[in-house]
């Protein structure tokens, strides 16, 4: 089996100017920032650094942000923190929301999934000021991005889970992002809550915490200075990646063929969703592999739960033989016509 020089999936390794900074902040998170000594004092201060970094990147207040050792977690503390604090006689979600979202609103009796078009759209739903709508900023199967809400009266949840780089809406409520999305270490959520008189704390607690438990200084820190790197990568090779975009988008159609593109024209270029006919999967995946290109799957196949992908489902969407790319910033164009060469020929084999 070959080694993995292209990396198209989801995850990315911790990003370099990241690492640069990490090892000296392990250093320096052993104490505890709420005491008074020198160390507290400097582990502090690094954290309120890294969380106005992260305010002026993320577009929210420093103060709104708490750091989660979890990023999953935050689904469940927004939405039942939310409707702790006022019980919400509607909840509106896509169905095309990501499945920890769908797992949270499922015991709520007033549950109201959003039915979407084959390119993932639906429609912003008239609210009162006591509904919930939880709203995912950019899908991160497809890319596909979520209308404006801001007609939206009620209370919203942002899900910015699978990308920074799509702010909230203006009248956003609670927002939740997660370092792995932009090159960050994993085990780190952030957490941002406008107005904590509007949100209760879900779970047991002894004090006025807004996050359960402790979280790693070290991974907050490093994962700030990802971000700001990652950001400015993008800005950097924005037109690059929608030009690889389109190059996938056209080979594909041309000169592989029988595909269905689940990803919009309007999605985000960094994130493709396409499915193939008379393919399976899982042994396109492990081809392309061997062939050294790391790529994901939604199909049933790939699945621990040996389903298919609830988002291509709902949009109505081919959900066998699915491959999702996610174009790095990192990736060059010589990787680009790789992959496609690499694509075509495991295509045409396993259709033989």
């Amino acid at each position: 089996m070959g080694s993995v020089t292209g990396n198209f999936t989801s995850e990315s390794p911790l990003h370099p100017a990241a690492r640069a900074v990490f090892l000296d902040a392990i250093d320096k998170g052993w104490a505890d920032p709420a005491k008074l000594h020198n160390s507290s004092r400097e582990l502090d201060h690094l954290l309120n650094e890294s969380k106005a970094l992260f305010a002026d990147r993320l577009g929210v207040e420093p103060a709104a942000l708490s750091f989660l050792g979890e990023a999953s977690l935050g689904h469940f503390l927004a939405i039942s923190g939310l409707n702790r604090a006022l019980p919400a006689p509607r909840l509106f979600f896509p169905s095309t929301s990501r499945q920890e979202v769908l797992e949270v609103v499922g015991s709520h009796t007033g549950a109201s999934a959003l039915g979407v078009d084959l390119d993932g759209a639906f429609s912003i739903p008239d609210g009162s000021k006591e509904d919930l709508l939880v709203l995912q900023t950019v899908n991160g199967e497809t890319g596909a991005i979520s209308p404006d809400p801001s007609e939206f009266l009620g209370r919203i949840f942002v899900d910015a889970t699978a990308s920074p780089l799509q702010p909230p809406p203006q009248n956003w409520s609670v927002a939740l992002w997660d370092s792995r999305s932009w090159n960050g270490p994993a085990g780190l959520g952030i957490l941002a809550i406008r107005d904590v008189g509007g949100w209760v704390n879900p779970l047991p607690h002894l004090d006025h915490r807004v996050v359960p438990g402790g979280f790693n200084p070290a991974l907050a820190i490093a994962s700030a200075v990802a971000l700001d790197a990652f950001v400015k990568d993008f800005v950097a090779n924005e037109a690059a990646t929608r030009r690889f975009n389109e190059m996938i988008r056209r080979f594909i159609t041309d000169e592989i063929g029988e595909v269905d593109i689940a990803s919009p024209d309007t999605a985000r270029a960094e994130f493709l969703s396409f499915s193939f006919l008379y393919v399976d999967a899982l042994q396109l995946v492990d081809m392309m592999n061997r062939r050294g290109f790391a790529i994901d799957s939604g199909s049933a196949c790939t699945s621990a739960a040996l389903e298919p992908s609830h988002v291509l489902a709902a949009m109505g969407r081919l959900t066998h033989g699915n491959v999702r790319i996610r174009l790095h910033s990192s990736i060059a164009e010589s990787e680009i016509h790789a992959l496609l060469k690499a694509l075509k020929e495991c295509v045409e084999e396993l259709r033989h």
